[in-house]
Formats: C-alpha cells, sequence, structure tokens
C-alpha cells in the first residue's frame, strides 16, 4: 500500500532502527501552527464524513482504528473531536477494559475479533489487544514464555482481517511524563474532572519506564504494512488531532470506496413520480 510523503510519513513506525525514545511528544512535523491545524481538521472532517458514506454504501470493505496511549494522553478527548465525524449508524466504539469473567475464559484475542467491523463499518478500539503485550507484561500477570508469543499472533490476526477486507490503522498518542503529570492535576483541580481521577494512575505512572520499554516493543514488532503504527506527538492537542485525522482521510482516500451501481430506468421512474 502506497504511503503519504506529509504527516504520515514522519509518524509512521518504519525499519530495525526506529526508537520510541528519538519520538518527541511535542514534535508538529507536517504542520506550521495550531492556526494551520485547525483549517485542515475542519477540511479532513468534512472529507471523512462523506467517503465514510461512501464506504458505507459500498458494503463490501471495513476500516479498523485502534487507539493506545498512557493514562490521559487522549484517546477519549480524540474520539469526541476526530472520531465524532463518523456517522453512529455505522461507527462503534469499544472500550476495552479488564476483561470481564467471560473474556477471560477464552484466548485473548475472542474479545477483539468479536468487536471487529462488519463490511462497510468502522470500529475504534478504546485501548485494544495490544493491552495483552503491555499491562500484562508490566503488571507480570503471565509469564514472559506466554505474551512474548502474542507479537506474532497479533500480526497473524491483523493480517487475517487485512485479507478479509479490513483496512487497520494503529494510533499509539504518545505523551511526556511532564505532560502527564500536568493533566493528572488539572483533573485533581477541576471538580468537573474528578470522575476522571484514580489513585491507581499515579500507580501506572511509577512504571513509566516499563511501560516505555513494551511500547517499544510492540510498536516495532506490530509495526507491519498491511496494520502500521503511528506515533502521534500529543502533549500539544490540536496536533493529535490533525495528525490522526490526516491519516484517516488518507487512508479513506486510498481504500475509494465506491457504490454499487445500480440498473435504473431515471427518465421511466422519474415521470411516474412526476404524476404522482
Amino acid at each position: 500500500m502506497a504511503r503519504s510523503n506529509g504527516i504520515a510519513g514522519h509518524l509512521e513506525v518504519r525499519g530495525k532502527d526506529w526508537r520510541l525514545a528519538d519520538c518527541d511528544p511535542r514534535a508538529t512535523p507536517g504542520c506550521k501552527d495550531k492556526a494551520d491545524a485547525a483549517k485542515r481538521l475542519e477540511r479532513n472532517l468534512a472529507r471523512i464524513d462523506a467517503l465514510q458514506y461512501l464506504l458505507y454504501a459500498e458494503g463490501q470493505r471495513s476500516l479498523l482504528i485502534v487507539l493506545q496511549g498512557m493514562d490521559t494522553s487522549g484517546k477519549d478527548g480524540l474520539i469526541r473531536k476526530v472520531m465524532a465525524a463518523f456517522n453512529p449508524q455505522a461507527c462503534e466504539v469499544w472500550p476495552f477494559k479488564q476483561p470481564t469473567p467471560e473474556e477471560a475464559a477464552h484466548d485473548f484475542l475472542w474479545r477483539v475479533h468479536r468487536a471487529a467491523p462488519r463490511r462497510g463499518e468502522i470500529a475504534i478500539f478504546n485501548r485494544s489487544h495490544y493491552e495483552d503485550v503491555l499491562v500484562v507484561r508490566v503488571h507480570d500477570l503471565v509469564p514472559r514464555s506466554v505474551w512474548s508469543r502474542r507479537y506474532a499472533e497479533i500480526n497473524e490476526f491483523e493480517h487475517h482481517l487485512h485479507q478479509h477486507g479490513t483496512t487497520v490503522l494503529k494510533f499509539f498518542l504518545h505523551i511526556s511524563r511532564d505532560e502527564q503529570r500536568q493533566r493528572l492535576l488539572e483533573r485533581l483541580e477541576e471538580p468537573h474532572k474528578h470522575w476522571k481521577f484514580s489513585e491507581g494512575d499515579l500507580g501506572e505512572r511509577q512504571r513509566w519506564k516499563e511501560y516505555q520499554r513494551a511500547y517499544q516493543d510492540a510498536l516495532a514488532r506490530c509495526s507491519t504494512e498491511h496494520a502500521p503504527w503511528f506515533v502521534i506527538p500529543s502533549d500539544r492537542k490540536w496536533y493529535r488531532d490533525l495528525a490522526v485525522s490526516e491519516i484517516v482521510r488518507e487512508a479513506l482516500e486510498r481504500m475509494n470506496p465506491t457504490p454499487p451501481k445500480v440498473a435504473l430506468d431515471t427518465k421511466r421512474l422519474s415521470g411516474l413520480l412526476a404524476k404522482d
């Protein structure tokens, strides 16, 4: 699949030498400033809306968007500001939290495969199957011999989706530790955000380095031609929204969805309606 040389070209995870530590969470490659981002975001959202309509009408292929990131990285905000361009009639958001007893009784991919988008539709994963090589690894919930096999299993799963008509886009919302501190403080200082704060967030924050290592491996091992990872600098929310919108728009344009051709005698039918 041909890739863009614009924002996507800057942010896609590629090559054996790629390192997460080299990615600046405050960078804005491919964008001049906040005003430029706002104009481009508006155009992207309008185009995404039109392309989703065609994808739904075509009814043959689907799009899966995976969102991952540390606490406060902006997954919910991105869904509100960018994914709101999608018509909810053909789009579903799946928040993957701790597995339920039923989910835990199956293999780790069972619950995500059930949520894969149907033909003509879009699915957004707020966290995903990657939790099973991130949280599971950092908290030592299963042996290394188990989670280390999952990278290959994930690649096979995503390749299977691709072969059956699903375009897979994966976004890691990359924030700095300092930015996370500021966002956590905002949740404490603003009463209307208290519901978003959990003391557990502080415990996860203490494992920052372990999570960065886990993300390094997950992104490097599971960014493929058919299911690429994009590292989105997310300290600046306006750039985060622009970057994701542009990559989604370009992916839909490459898909080039086309409604089915329908044979209609338009003149005859128009005549019948005119006489009605």
